[in-house]
């Protein structure tokens, strides 16, 4: 948005000229200088993925346990092992060594819990930054004395999911964000070559955490990849029960480059998600399974799996499904990762040719854009404007009551509600938040969520999960609309319908909405950077009834810019 702002005074009107043909400013050129930069990485890590397979390291906390650890240790904080950075730094440095010495191309910091949410727990809130570039400059260090130009050495910065689920209510969506960019501050500040968003188990808190991320690398001017790694449990969904084809609906939203899994199971328990994942995302995929399920041997928790059989199933995920980094969690030691460097030491990343589709998605489940049979339905009734029941009960504050009509249109099957709660003479922002969040947690079908304020739109995306519908943009009021909504899609993962109106009105003929919509797709998209498949093109119709002559093939305009638009 800078550039493009600063860029708006030095447009030349010639097609063909290369930049350094332009004279530019010395403060522009600098700003694009270390966006080349940045792009650099990126890149340099896509083309390291396209090329080869990439091994992490191993569980921090079953090597540390290694060391049979005292309270000392700990500094009194028993079992903060983000602590020993500072108590036990040898340690660390020696997990480390030994992973990196087992051939493992990435080490993960020893910043699983460090962040403002876990450590206020045991008094540490106001080392949040501290702990992470301690833990980023230790893993750094180390990675530096192993790194040769054959093979260099990387640090990945963990970031672990907390212990407050912000889909349930513990903590808020803005709390949890700053949460995760003031640690994520310290690793990048730290040097850490990549962030890792891992174990995570509650979508809402992946938003919150990629956001956190995002926020310090544009305060650092630095930008360098992001992983997400989602925890699925033995029932097969993550903990607050959303499917994996959810959780992947919902990180294509955003500007991520590998999407993976960790912890939970063994390698075994995950075959059949690893094939989902293959088969649902064009991204890179990473895998770091638990070295088995674990077994209660005298009150621990012990995992069995052999290094032999753990790398077995890796090489089986590189070969068959196209994974692109793969490591270990629970219960892995360097055994295990030496055995997984041998194992696919000689293997090459596969080709994977994933089915796309434009997807929504609620907390729970997915939804095809394009249903078969046709047409995608969305449920009107929870809507006050629309439905006198809903704005009867919104009148009462029967919040329970506005559950029970959602959950009744769920069952007569319609794939998305359309939720508004403007009703002159209430708190629209209020009434949004209560009934969304009801909703998000007790109704299994994605939302759209109806306002003509921003405010009240950006307060239900903070408590959605899932990945919803906004209603609407428009060129009502010229750019203004989308220069207030877009940016909310991009924040929250969304898809948005637009609407054929612009300064002049409703667009009636087909041709006058065609010329809309190329202006919405060429701000939304070229401007503000909405993926296309995000964008429902509303053609709209006038009514047909009103014996106006003017309005007489209204519907017939309404159909071919539908035909138009769809060519």
């Amino acid at each position: 948005e800078y550039i493009e702002a600063k860029l708006k005074d030095y447009v030349v009107e010639t097609r063909g000229v290369y930049i350094q043909d332009v004279i530019l400013p010395e403060e522009l050129v600098q700003v694009l200088t270390q966006r080349e930069i940045a792009n650099q990485e990126i890149q340099t890590y896509k083309k390291i993925l396209s090329d080869q397979i990439l091994v992490f390291d191993g569980a921090m906390g079953t090597n540390i346990q290694g060391f049979n650890p005292t309270l000392d240790d700990y500094q009194g904080k028993d079992g903060c092992n983000e602590i020993l950075c500072l108590s036990r730094p040898e340690w660390i440095k020696k997990i480390h060594s030994d992973f990196f010495q087992a051939g493992c191309d990435f080490v993960e910091t020893n910043s699983f819990g460090s962040n403002r949410v876990v450590l206020d727990e045991y008094g540490l809130k106001d080392q949040v930054f501290s702990l992470n570039k301690k833990a980023a400059e230790i893993a750094k260090e180390v990675a530096n004395q192993y790194s040769k130009q054959e093979q260099p050495r990387f640090v990945a910065g963990s970031m672990g999911p907390g212990t407050k689920l912000p889909s349930l209510g513990h903590i808020s969506f803005d709390e949890l964000r700053g949460s995760y960019e003031e640690q994520s501050r310290g690793l990048i500040e730290g040097g850490v070559d990549l962030i890792l968003i891992e174990t995570c188990q509650d979508l809402l808190q992946i938003k919150a955490a990629i956001n956190g991320a995002l926020d310090a690398q544009k305060a650092l001017k630095k930008r360098i990849p992001i992983t997400v790694q989602v925890t699925v449990e033995s029932t097969g969904t993550m903990l607050l029960g959303s499917d994996l084809a959810t959780a992947i609906t919902v990180l294509e939203c955003f500007p991520i480059e590998t999407i993976g899994l960790n912890c939970a199971t063994g390698p075994q328990e995950m075959l059949s998600h690893v094939r989902t994942l293959s088969q649902l995302t064009d991204r890179f995929i990473s895998v770091l399974p638990n070295a088995g399920l674990p077994e209660n041997v005298g009150g621990k928790a012990v995992y069995k799996l052999t290094p032999h059989d753990f790398s077995k199933y890796l090489s089986q995920f590189v070969s068959e499904f196209g994974v692109n980094v793969v490591g270990g969690c629970c219960g892995t030691t360097p055994a295990h990762l030496k055995k997984v460097v041998e194992a696919v030491k000689n293997l090459k990343p596969q080709k994977r040719t994933p089915a796309k589709t434009a997807q929504i998605a609620s907390l729970y489940q997915s939804v095809s854009l394009r249903q078969e049979p046709k047409p995608l339905i969305i449920g009107e009734r929870t809507n006050a404007n629309g439905s006198k029941i809903f704005r009867d009960r919104l009148n009462a504050d029967d919040y329970d009551g506005l559950v029970g009509i959602a959950k009744e249109q769920e069952s007569n099957g319609v794939h998305a509600l359309d939720v508004c709660t403007a009703y002159v003479g209430r708190n629209e922002k209020k009434d949004m938040v209560e009934t969304v969040r009801r909703f998000t947690l007790q109704s299994k079908v994605p939302l759209m969520i109806d306002s003509t304020e921003s405010e009240v739109i950006e307060a239900a995306l903070k408590l959605m999960g899932g990945k919803g519908i906004v209603n609407s943009i428009n060129l009502e009021d010229g750019e203004a609309r989308l220069e207030k909504i877009c940016p909310l899609l991009k924040t929250y993962g969304a898809a948005v319908v637009a609407l054929t109106i612009d300064e002049e009105g409703m667009a009636k003929s087909a041709a006058q909405k065609i010329a809309v919509v190329k202006r919405i797709y060429e701000l939304a998209v070229k401007k503000y950077g909405i993926s296309p498949e995000n964008i429902i093109f509303d053609t709209l119709t006038f009514t047909l009834g009103s014996g106006d002559e003017e309005l007489r093939k209204s519907g017939v305009e309404t159909l071919n810019a539908i035909r138009e638009i769809k060519k």
